[in-house]
């Protein structure tokens, strides 16, 4: 048993709810190992330029930031998963579907429209996914948590993989001509059937949660309005958000830029970029749940958020100064994000339930998620400004468009590294929040945040 839950249905239960998140994922990063499309405006119909990219990926956290997320995670704690979730894996749908439609329409207006249609699917994403970790940690309360949302973590991050690989199919390279409003818009269509399949699965969570009442627990103790200034009075509560936004922000918003920032550091294609990166959704695919099963039976879990975040720092310093037009290095890089990318969120979000009472739990993940799409919604756009003021003057027009694009290189690599820069910085400062955290772990024995699961 899990709990009350029987140990079968949990696990049939974590399958239903990781599909979404393939779906959420893989439309996320639809565009970034073939970023390289937005260098110039004339390389497609669409027109977009680096900074309208960075404009359109920064959507995503918009209605989160503006109070989306705080408000819709206090509903999650009232409502629970079963309705709150459903509305929201809902307009995830909808709002990917109006990205695609912006996409095929070409107009004017495509940007803004797909800019809009970002904001819902972001939002809608953000509190669908804290509706898949609030389920998981009550159906896996009593049993192997950090291993359940380390394989959540790493079906999901699949569908990031799925992307990186699977679009420079769909929108075959051919330098020299224009790509029409269909070849880029065919990522959108593989992600918005991947988000309709998500759709029919998430149902069959519902019935199954129904059936089985998995929101019955702690309403002995109901979640009030007031419970929520306890959690902002919660110094912990700050830590983990803190290192979460540095941290994430250090790799979600690289991968956003992937394909403009591996091509003319290491001059190498668009579709070898796109295998490059994708060994950081393949990696944690590996090693997640393995290390969520460290976790469970070791503990130590704020050590391994130091070793994560170290980690993700030697990766963007290599990034930065490695040789230019050497691969090895960006592969390198890729191996220790990778693991970096794995060993902290394993340790995070386990910690979660171990610092907040069980009915501000949706709450507390809502308002991390919240603290995280701050610093989404600004490194997002911030890296698009660098890239875009860092273009060299393209006289060739659409040629030099497309060199860059086939992998030749590049004499201006100036904003890959200032980028990179900015990277370093947040992994810095990432590092000194888990020391922070492991102190006041050792401070707290009682919350058993190094303690293994169950001990």
């Amino acid at each position: 048993m899990q709990g009350k839950f029987p140990k079968a249905l949990a696990w049939i239960v974590l399958a239903c709810l990781v599909v979404p998140m393939f779906g959420s994922y893989f439309f996320d990063d639809m565009f970034s190992s073939v970023s390289y499309l937005f260098d110039n405006p004339s390389l497609t119909e669409l027109g977009w330029s680096s900074a309208g990219y960075g404009l359109y990926a920064s959507g995503y956290s918009v209605l989160c930031v503006f109070g989306g997320l705080v408000v819709c995670g206090i509903l999650l704690d009232k409502w629970g998963v079963r309705i709150t979730g459903s509305v929201f894996v809902g307009m995830m749908f909808l709002g990917a579907a109006a990205v695609l439609w912006a996409l095929l329409s070409g107009s004017a207006y495509s940007l803004q429209i797909a800019y809009v249609g970002c904001m819902f699917f972001g939002l809608g994403s953000e509190i669908a996914g804290t509706a898949v970790t609030r389920s998981i940690a009550k159906w896996f309360k009593h049993g192997p948590m950090a291993l359940a949302m380390g394989l959540q973590l790493a079906i999901a991050r699949l569908g990031t993989a799925f992307a990186l690989v699977l679009s420079p199919k769909l929108i075959a390279e051919h330098p020299g001509t224009i790509y029409t409003l269909s070849e880029t818009a065919r990522p959108a269509f593989a992600g918005l059937g991947l988000l309709a399949l998500g759709l029919i699965l998430w149902a069959i969570f519902v019935a199954i949660d129904a059936k089985h009442g998995a929101e019955d627990e702690g309403k002995e103790d109901p979640f009030k309005l007031a419970d929520v200034a306890g959690v902002f009075g919660n110094g912990n509560f700050w830590l983990l958000s803190l290192l979460c936004v540095l941290f994430y922000s250090s790799i979600i918003a690289f991968k956003k830029f992937a394909g403009a920032i591996l091509v003319p550091r290491f001059d190498i294609p668009a579709a070898t970029a796109g295998w490059m990166v994708s060994m950081l959704p393949f990696a944690t695919v590996i090693f997640a749940p393995l290390f969520g099963m460290l976790v469970d039976k070791k503990g130590k879990g704020t050590r391994w958020m130091i070793l994560g975040a170290v980690l993700a720092l030697l990766a963007h310093l290599l990034l930065a100064f490695a040789p230019q037009g050497t691969p090895f290095w960006g592969y390198l890089s890729m191996v220790f994000l990778g693991f970096g990318y794995s060993l902290v969120p394993a340790a995070l979000w386990p910690s979660v339930p171990k610092i907040v009472p069980d009915k501000v739990l949706g709450t507390t993940y809502a308002l991390i998620y919240w603290v995280q799409n701050l610093g989404l919604l600004s490194f997002k756009m911030i890296a698009g400004e660098i890239l875009d003021k860092c273009q060299p003057a393209a006289d060739g027009g659409l040629e030099d468009a497309a060199d860059l694009a086939g992998g030749a290189a590049s004499p201006a690599i100036s904003g890959p590294v200032a980028v990179e820069l900015m990277f370093v910085g947040l992994c810095v400062a990432a590092i000194v929040i888990a020391l922070l955290f492991a102190r006041s772990s050792k401070r707290h024995p009682e919350l058993r945040l190094d303690l293994p699961s169950g001990a």
